[in-house]
């Protein structure tokens, strides 16, 4: 891969700034389970359609496709603003946040729930052009501070600390949204800038100990090993060809993420209760911490291509199971092999894209890569998943129950076609 040798010799951050970037990477999906695990449903008790809800993901998705891509990637190389670029982005959040909820408050207290909904939708959006700086800023750092031999481990390390944060922030969810007061009441929202305030805060000692310890951010461009012209093109295309079926899995896997939600709620299928459901999303979390650790030292050990293959796999058959679950210990246990998926793919995925791209690239390329990534928050959705459902109810008369488990059946084929795309172009190559 490109630049090894050069990481290789890259000196090592220390633990102290591992430990606080794994405090970070804690505290941010906590502060995502806390949000997110119940917003969609808030958000279709609103607003009532399935297409609706997935626009809150896919406007959030272009917000930040556009920010990074056209300005804070740039800026991450040009300036190596790493840790900056994170502390801004974290705080501007937790101002935004409340802004959001005042106003969102205000269209609740004049009766009008869709406005409500959209509020939540468009502010959050606007918020995610500023926001997305911090994503950059993260994943332009993780680069930078591993080497091509240790890369995996380190990702699925951060992923298993993420997947922590997440669990907890599902089950702590599963108490606040109390039918959707845990979002009225503002609790929710209080509790996400509490939370962005504090990561802020553990990123600003991190930056001194980033600087002292690996002098990461200062590297000068001009002192680095540069690809000549040739080996450029080989890279990006190499990187083009990782990206293309990638689109192609995440959109197939991602375009039920919605429906999922809602699925497990119908009353003629699990009718499941709120702590149920936090059970079914925490067993999904459990199934990527495991996968994260395993998948990034596998990475090291056996190969990239052979763990993503593996991943991929499993996120082509899973959504087929979703109907023959007949209780909740059942769709947990599915649910939890399909997070072993996503984790694989998602640990594997950022490993194979830091070890393509060179280093002067890194925040133009990585904000490529979050863009790919993105795909899962909701354009799916709207694009395919909500449409097929909506469509399949309102027009053609079938029961939710029956139009969810059909677009389950289009996500398996779309992810198939992903899988075999990636074998086809990587599955023969020794790097």
């Amino acid at each position: 891969m490109e630049d090894t040798k050069a990481e290789a010799s890259t000196p090592p951050a220390s633990r102290r700034v591992f430990f606080n970037l794994g405090v970070f990477e804690f505290l941010t999906f906590l502060r995502r389970g806390v949000f997110y695990s119940f917003m969609i449903n808030y958000l279709f008790m609103l607003m009532n359609t399935v297409t609706s809800t997935a626009t809150l993901g896919t406007f959030n998705m272009i917000a930040s496709s556009l920010g990074q891509n056209f300005l804070w990637g740039r800026i991450c190389d040009r300036l190596k603003l790493r840790t900056r670029m994170i502390i801004a982005g974290e705080t501007i959040a937790a101002s935004a946040y409340i802004l959001v909820f005042l106003v969102h408050r205000t269209f609740i207290n004049g009766g009008n729930n869709f406005s409500a909904g959209l509020t939540i939708i468009f502010g959050l959006s606007a918020l995610e052009f500023f926001w997305s700086m911090s994503d950059v800023g993260w994943a332009a750092l993780l680069t930078d501070i591993t080497s091509y031999k240790t890369r995996g481990k380190v990702i699925g390390t951060m992923n298993f600390i993420a997947s922590l944060g997440r669990t907890a922030g599902i089950l702590f969810a599963g108490f606040l949204y109390n039918d959707g007061q845990g979002f009225m009441n503002g609790t929710i929202f209080y509790v996400v800038t509490i939370l962005l305030l504090f990561g802020a805060a553990v990123m600003v000692v991190t930056s001194r100990r980033v600087n002292a310890s690996s002098d990461v951010q200062k590297q000068s461009v001009a002192n680095e090993c540069k690809p000549s012209q040739p080996e450029n093109r080989t890279v990006n295309r190499s990187y083009a060809l990782f990206l293309v079926p990638l689109v192609i899995v995440i959109l197939g896997a991602s375009s039920i993420s919605q429906i999922f939600l809602l699925f497990i709620k119908l009353k003629d299928g699990l009718n499941a209760s709120d702590p149920q459901m936090s059970l079914i999303l925490t067993a999904w979390t459990i199934g990527g911490m495991i996968a994260s650790l395993a998948a990034g030292r596998l990475a090291d050990r056996i190969g990239r291509t052979r763990v993503i293959l593996v991943g991929l796999a499993i996120a082509t058959f899973t959504p087929l199971l979703y109907n023959l679950a007949d209780d909740v210990l059942y769709m947990a246990l599915v649910y939890g092999l399909n997070g072993v998926s996503f984790w694989t793919i998602q640990t594997v995925g950022f490993v194979f894209a830091g070890d393509l791209i060179p280093k002067e690239k890194r925040g133009r390329f990585l904000s490529v890569y979050n863009t790919v990534m993105a795909l899962s928050w909701g354009p799916a959705g709207i694009l395919i998943g909500g449409p097929l459902a909506d469509t399949q109810v309102g027009n053609l008369g079938l029961t939710p129950h029956a139009a969810y488990v059909n677009v389950f059946y289009v996500s398996s084929i779309i992810v198939l076609v992903g899988t075999v795309l990636f074998a086809v172009q990587f599955a023969r190559r020794k790097s």
